[in-house]
């Protein structure tokens, strides 16, 4: 393999094991791009994104312009003279300035089967939906996002347990090997790009946390998928008593003998916090109260009793 000189672009966590594997494969990383760092804390300091600290770590320039749409930013961009530049979850929209500027232009890692799941939350979007498989997509970037031709992609099954969390992590080592491996094909003209079809196009819209309010009116199985996509954030809730409690974890189970026909959804059942949805019930097996941690379902009635026949909204 002919090492290559990259610009390598990301932010978060998901970015964090391409960037090593570039550089572990022997590739020149003449810069990394990532975006500002943020207050956070309780003290609301300055902390540095997952990229840029494992960059530095590694003795890496670390460029975080606010934006890439200034003449200067672009000049400095194309100064570096990349073979490539590998983009993963960078977070920033890249002029068609910047995108031809690389001898090989700008190579993106997406956490979906493209073109299912165009967009800023694949891994959600895809547990919702009960999809059975996802994957990762290494593609090249133009200027409508996602919707490059593809270079490399590689199926992995979505467990029934699986959460976003995990899917994340697993999708984010995955995507790594696979861009590697997509670099070192496309440079030596093995690899040949193929619009995406279509046809299957779907989008993958940003998550808000009132998208994790819990609708007890849906189907069990729908709710379980919903617990489950948005762990560990923005989280799935209800609220009682004035009070949002996150719901961590939870299991599709039975409706409880006797209940009678027609009990309304969001009705406690019994004293295991399962609650009657549109269709089955849903047990709540791990929950969060606000300022405190998550806790098994029976801990946290111990601190906050809930008789069965109590409405959740």
């Amino acid at each position: 393999m002919v090492p290559l000189r990259l610009i390598f672009m990301g932010t978060p966590d998901f970015a964090v094991p391409t960037l090593d594997a570039l550089v572990d494969a022997g590739h020149h990383v003449v810069a990394v791009y990532c975006q500002p760092p943020r207050r956070s804390g309780r003290g609301q300091r300055l902390r540095p994104s997952p990229v840029q600290a494992r960059a530095e770590a590694r003795g890496l320039d670390v460029r975080t312009p606010v934006s890439l749409k200034g003449a200067g930013e672009q000049a400095a961009f194309a100064a570096l003279d990349a073979d490539a530049a590998v983009i993963a979850a960078y977070g920033l929209i890249l002029p068609n300035a910047v995108l031809d500027a690389p001898r090989l232009g700008c190579v993106n890692v997406h956490a979906s089967l493209l073109p299912r799941w165009r967009g800023a939350a694949p891994i959600q979007r895809a547990i919702l939906a009960g999809d059975s498989e996802t994957g990762v997509t290494i593609m090249q970037v133009v200027e409508e996002v996602d919707a490059g031709p593809i270079l490399l992609a590689q199926t992995i099954p979505i467990g029934p347990r699986a959460t976003a969390a995990e899917l994340h992590d697993e999708l984010s080592v995955l995507g790594a090997r696979l861009m590697v491996k997509a670099l070192e094909g496309y440079a030596a003209g093995h690899l040949t790009p193929t619009p995406q079809p279509v046809d299957a196009i779907t989008y993958a819209a940003k998550l808000k946390p009132k998208d994790g309010r819990l609708d007890w009116r849906r189907g069990a199985t729908e709710l379980e998928r919903q617990v489950r996509a948005l762990s560990p954030v923005p989280g799935a809730w209800f609220e009682h008593a004035g009070q949002r409690i996150k719901v961590r974890e939870g299991e599709v189970t039975n409706v409880a003998p006797g209940t009678a026909p027609g009990t309304a959804p969001g009705t406690l059942l019994d004293d295991r916090l399962t609650v009657a949805c549109g269709t089955g019930a849903f047990r709540l097996t791990k929950v969060q109260r606000p300022g405190k941690s998550a806790v098994s379902a029976i801990a946290f009635l111990r601190g906050y009793p809930m008789e069965a026949g109590t409405r959740l909204t």
